[in-house]
C-alpha cells in the first residue's frame, strides 16, 4: 500500500541532507513535494535527487514565464 505525504522540501532536506540547506533559496525549500512512499523511505541520494528535480522545475517556469 501506497503512503502518499506532502512535505516541504525544506524538511526533506534538513532530515536528509543539511549540508545542501545553504545553497538552495527560499523558494525552493517552500516547495512541496508529495512522496509516493513517505518520508520514512526516503534515503539521502533521493533527497539528492529531488531538490535538483525541483530546481529543474523551477527554472523551466521561470524561462516560460
Amino acid at each position: 500500500m501506497m503512503d502518499m505525504q506532502t512535505v516541504s522540501l525544506s524538511r526533506i532536506v534538513e532530515e536528509l541532507v543539511p549540508e545542501m540547506v545553504p545553497f538552495l533559496t527560499e523558494q525552493e525549500l517552500q516547495l512541496s513535494i508529495v512522496l509516493r512512499d513517505g518520508l520514512a523511505e526516503l534515503h539521502p541520494e533521493d533527497a539528492v535527487e529531488i531538490v535538483h528535480q525541483s530546481i529543474y522545475e523551477l527554472q523551466k517556469q521561470v524561462m516560460l514565464h
